[in-house]
């Protein structure tokens, strides 16, 4: 629990341009300063950072938000992490306090885990450089010292209790709940490692989460990876990520593969943009995260069934995920190879050839669905398109969907249009040009661009006046906020309390349009009263519109004695206007 003068606090003493200056060089552009995306690839900056509203957005990809998203998304941490690490970095020392709480911050992901995980790392490094037997077997797999370094590989020891000579409390809670240890049915504990190559997983933090042990001889499993724990949740990190953030901005395409060797071979091959799921299908998670960093992501597995069905669920659970500019590959490698004996026969650029010409997403898709059918009969044509279904219902991309439903009326002999209303697809079509918006709207827009400006002002907002349009919820919303707390005195205070909240979207849209904007400080109060005024006027127009309406159908006397006092007002009024 961190509390909300806390975060208001630590918003107030960093500087988003200095923060964002650190990771990504941003140069000066008019009132604001400007940067290549780092969370997409673009040759022309549209990355765009507001030092005056203390927050950044992408016109790109959309990416939006103050020093704490930046942290979260390019640091890939959750809420509470990011505010440590900046609070961190500002010198400021969190405070634990009843009140708000964050659903992404996991009970028992501590500091003594994470040492625990280090002190593991430590011993094992320390081991590796004590087995001739070992540092064989990575020779034999043609592992130089720099890049077992860089992945921090390491040792365990056959034997049940060797990590006892590095934790005085072996029995203790903590390195179980690191899952470094196993307990049997009797109380024993005995190492969860042994004998193996140690391949620490590491957070975008640098931080040892979980390990992988690779069987040094024959042995079963040849891969065993550590349990999930409160550090390590297997379908939402992927092995190598932190090392290979470099080469992923470089080639702008991730190469996905089955496990953390073929990583580490292909790295110490030159080819650095490689990562692995740890011990699990590919998840829609792992695709989220590597699209935010790169345009084009290569699934590279072994040639035979089980490596096509790995394939197959890879794009199943990328399907929902995918923009139409992004590309899916997918390259099979010839029989009983994986990727750490193919480059290593083959070389690099061989390698790099095949990652190159990699099968595009809709020709792996239309082949499995092929091969499933018997397209020389109606029966299997059929059974094409109710095959494919489910599929073309969960992309969200509607060029990439109208290519695939044209090819698959080609296969099963359908026409565009019964294969698109027996799958259930609505037809694209060009939306409707949008309507003009009356005066009502454009005053609340202009409210919600003033309030973005200067926060205070919307205790003043006259929620009973607000007409029904998009930025109603959230003039509403940035009332109560403002109302109950009085901390909050910029945009970026104001983001953090939105967090997760239905009106997100709509002030981050709105938050946008203000970049490049002239505003002036001195005028904003002027202009919120004039804008209150006509707002108070509508409100009138409005209700006399409504008395009259009723004065017509039911006569004078159909309407209440307070009624007929605020008709006959708004009557003199809009006599003396006319």
């Amino acid at each position: 629990m961190i509390p909300d003068s806390f975060i208001q606090d630590l918003l107030a003493r960093v500087d988003i341009v200095d923060l964002v200056d650190s990771y990504v060089p941003l140069k000066k552009a008019g009132a604001n300063y400007a940067a290549c995306c780092p969370f997409h690839n673009e040759k022309s900056p549209s990355f765009t950072v507001s030092p005056t509203k203390q927050f950044y957005h992408c016109f790109g990809c959309g990416a939006h938000g103050t020093a704490i998203s930046f942290v979260m998304e390019y640091q890939g941490l959750g809420f509470v992490d990011a505010v440590k690490e900046l609070a961190g970095r500002a010198g400021m020392q969190v405070p634990e306090s009843e009140g708000r709480g964050f659903k992404d911050e996991k009970p028992g992901q501590t500091r003594p885990l994470i040492e625990i995980m280090a002190r593991a790392a430590a011993y094992y490094k320390e081991q590796l450089r004590n087995s001739p037997r070992a540092i064989e077997y990575c020779k034999k797999r043609g592992l130089s010292g720099e890049i077992a370094a860089r992945f921090g590989i390491g040792y365990a020891p056959d034997g049940w209790q060797n990590l006892q000579s590095v934790f005085a409390d072996y029995n203790g809670e903590g390195i179980k709940l690191a899952g470094l240890v196993i307990e049997n049915d009797s109380g024993r504990r005995y190492d969860r490692f042994r004998d193996r190559l140690m391949i620490p997983i590491v957070n975008p933090k640098g931080e040892i989460i979980a390990f992988g042990g690779r069987i040094i001889d024959q042995g079963e499993p040849k891969y065993l990876n550590s349990p999930e724990t409160p550090l390590f949740e297997k379908g939402r990190e992927l092995f190598g990520l932190p090392q290979a953030r470099q080469a992923l901005r470089d080639t702008n395409t991730a190469i996905v593969t089955e496990g953390y060797m073929d990583v580490i071979a292909l790295a110490q091959n030159g080819v650095g943009n490689a990562v692995a799921a740890l011990g699990t299908a590919t998840t829609s998670t792992h695709v989220t995260k590597l699209l935010r960093q790169v345009d084009r992501i290569v699934f590279c597995f072994d040639g035979d069934n089980a490596g096509r069905k790995a394939a197959w669920r890879a794009l199943e659970n990328s399907l929902e995920v995918l923009a139409d500019n992004k590309r899916l590959g997918f390259v099979f490698l010839p029989q009983d190879e994986d990727p750490d004996s193919y480059i290593r026969a083959n070389g690099k650029a061989e390698f790099d050839r095949l990652v190159a010409q990699a099968m595009p997403l809709s020709d792996f898709l239309l082949r499995e669905l092929g091969q499933r059918c018997d397209l020389t009969s109606s029966e299997g044509k059929a059974q094409l398109i109710y095959e494919a279904k489910p599929l073309l219902l969960k992309l969200p991309t509607p060029l990439l969907r109208l290519q695939l439903v044209k090819r698959l009326a080609e296969a099963s002999g359908f026409a565009q249009a019964e294969v698109e209303r027996l799958c259930e697809l609505k037809s694209y079509t060009p939306p409707a040009p949008a309507k003009a918006k009356r005066t009502a709207p454009s005053l609340t827009r202009n409210l919600l661009r003033i309030v973005l400006h200067k926060p205070q002002l919307a205790i003043q907002l006259p929620i009973e006046l607000l007409p029904d349009t998009p930025e109603r919820p959230a003039l509403i919303r940035l009332h109560q906020l403002v109302s109950s707390s009085d901390e909050i005195s910029s945009y970026a205070g104001l983001r953090e309390q939105l967090r997760g909240q239905p009106e997100e979207g709509i002030i981050e849209n709105a938050a946008s349009e203000l970049l490049g904007q002239p505003f002036d400080e001195d005028e904003a109060e002027t202009e919120f009263r004039d804008t209150l005024e006509k707002l108070h006027e509508g409100g009138q127009r409005r209700a006399f519109a409504e008395l009259q309406a009723k004065a017509n159908q039911f006569g004078v006397a159909g309407l209440s004695a307070a009624e007929k006092l605020t008709y006959i007002q708004l009557l003199s009024r809009h006599a003396n206007r006319s």
